[in-house]
């Protein structure tokens, strides 16, 4: 049973519950709770009130009424993401698209699908298979949402080849902030005019809410090849990602896990590898069948002459599963490891994949803290997991300043402070370390364009809240300001 909102949001979940259904409206502490983070449990708090629409015109309904109302509102998907990016805003409103899960078309000849926002990843290869897949594949497809995976621009482990979401959506149905209903591209790959789809895809929730998504699908290869090697270290290894790529090669998936994460996921999924090994390559080939046997050869040469101890080639798909379950699941993983950790998702040149693995180990010892190294190779995208025990006082604290000090150690490398798992609110801090004032305030107006109020998904991505509408010229207090609600810098 749900109990009395808020007072000052009593009239706004009457509104809501007219336009979605009692039964959709969440307004009960305990049942609210449930949503007070997404998977980066750092960050919590609970939302005023929860809503479940069922329809683009609901979701509409919804957004209006905010607006309305000048209440703030979080779009969330199933609530996967790492960087607090659906963390609710306390006083706003939560809306949870999970019953916005029907394919709405499903248009093989030109290789084309149209969903709601609430379904997941995997259910899209799955409803174009046996002939079609759908490329961006988060370790969390099976739970994550495309809906989330279009605010974060997310990837997976065959991004190397096949690129992220925003290479796969060519159609948006969206909700702006002020709740009106809108169309941006279609079916077809080149729109005329400003690219403002490619602006939404990753703006993480803070331009409006997709209702449809138009998603470009590719056919299955011909044939797949897939191996895990073991070497003594991650350097050894990282030496092969380098040889295979600067050799022309260009596999669907290079990924590699350190020992810590080797030893994690073997005793989570007892996949076979091997827990003394100082690092696993997984290495993944598709194509024709000419070209895929002739660059694996080359592959498996290139492991072989670099030393590795061991080398598994999967000889069928039960066992090419085995060898993906265990790279998927590191992240569940680290709970053998310890009872919490702090994820990061930091860019680096390949290039430079020896001074920053240096760099984090030197940092884990200086803090006296475990640090897993579980990571997209191919394109040096690293996941940190630096672990901890949130019971221990302080140690929560030490755990998050490490894990801001490998961000920094990447960003000095030439790298990002993000790959695909967003900024959210984790590292809208780092923000000035790769921008400046002036692409931070371009950034700002874009986002100004589409909210001027800032109500969507509010206190995201910008490193301190920023105001729309500033006049140029000599300094004036904004009434924001005064209120001590809102700081410029």
């Amino acid at each position: 049973m749900n109990a009395a909102p808020a007072a000052d949001l009593g009239p706004l979940v009457a509104d809501l519950r007219e336009a979605v259904g009692a039964e959709h409206v969440i307004t009960h502490d305990h049942q609210l709770r449930t949503y007070e983070s997404d998977g980066l449990l750092q960050y919590a708090v609970t939302p005023g009130a929860v809503v479940l629409p069922g329809s683009s015109e609901e979701v509409r309904a919804v957004v209006r009424a905010c607006h309305r109302a000048g209440v703030p509102w979080v779009a969330r998907g199933a609530g996967s993401g790492l960087s607090g990016g659906a963390t609710p805003v306390a006083d706003g409103i939560l809306i949870s698209l999970s019953r916005m899960r029907r394919i709405v078309e499903v248009d093989l000849p030109n290789q084309r699908v149209v969903v709601e926002p609430g379904v997941t990843n995997i259910a899209v290869s799955q409803a174009v298979a046996p002939d079609h897949f759908y490329p961006p594949d988060p370790s969390s497809q099976i739970v994550c949402t495309i809906g989330g995976n279009v605010a974060e621009n997310s990837g997976g482990a065959h991004c190397f080849k096949y690129g992220f979401t925003a290479n796969y959506v060519t159609g948006l149905e969206l909700v702006l902030p002020d709740g009106e209903l809108v169309r941006l591209g279609g079916k077809e790959l080149d729109h005329p005019g400003p690219d403002l789809l490619g602006a939404f895809v990753g703006s993480e929730g803070t331009l409006g809410v997709a209702t449809k998504i138009w998603l470009r699908i590719v056919p299955k290869p011909e044939a797949v090849r897939t191996l895990v090697a073991f070497f003594g270290s991650p350097i050894q290894a990282g030496e092969v990602v380098s040889e295979i790529v600067s050799g022309g090669i260009v596999p669907g998936a290079i990924e590699m896990m350190d020992n810590l994460s080797i030893r994690a996921a073997e005793g989570y999924t007892g996949a076979g590898y091997p827990t003394d090994a100082g690092a696993a390559l997984v290495v993944e080939l598709d194509g024709s069948d000419a070209e895929c046997e002739t660059r694996f050869e080359e592959v498996l040469a290139i492991c072989e002459r670099a030393g590795a101890d061991s080398i598994r080639v999967a000889q069928d798909e039960e066992e090419r599963e085995l060898i993906w379950r265990a790279r998927k699941a590191a992240f569940a993983a680290m709970g053998r490891i310890a009872p919490n950790y702090y994820v990061q998702d930091s860019v680096i040149p390949r290039t430079q994949l020896a001074e920053v693995l240096g760099r984090i180990e030197e940092l884990g010892r200086e803090y006296d803290l475990k640090v897993a190294n579980v990571f997209h190779a191919g394109d040096g995208n690293l996941h940190p997991l630096v672990c901890y025990d949130g019971s221990v006082p302080g140690e929560a604290e030490r755990a998050e300043e490490c894990a801001g000090l490998i961000v920094k150690a990447c960003v000095d490398a030439g790298g990002s402070i993000t790959g695909e798992h967003g900024v959210g609110v984790d590292k809208k801090r780092y923000m000035p370390q790769m921008f400046s004032d002036a692409d931070l305030g371009a950034f700002q107006r874009l986002r100004c364009a589409f909210d001027p109020d800032q109500r969507a998904n509010p206190g995201k991505v910008m490193p301190t809240p920023r105001l729309c509408g500033e006049v140029p010229g000599p300094y004036r207090q904004h009434p924001l300001e005064q209120a001590g609600v809102a700081e410029r810098f």
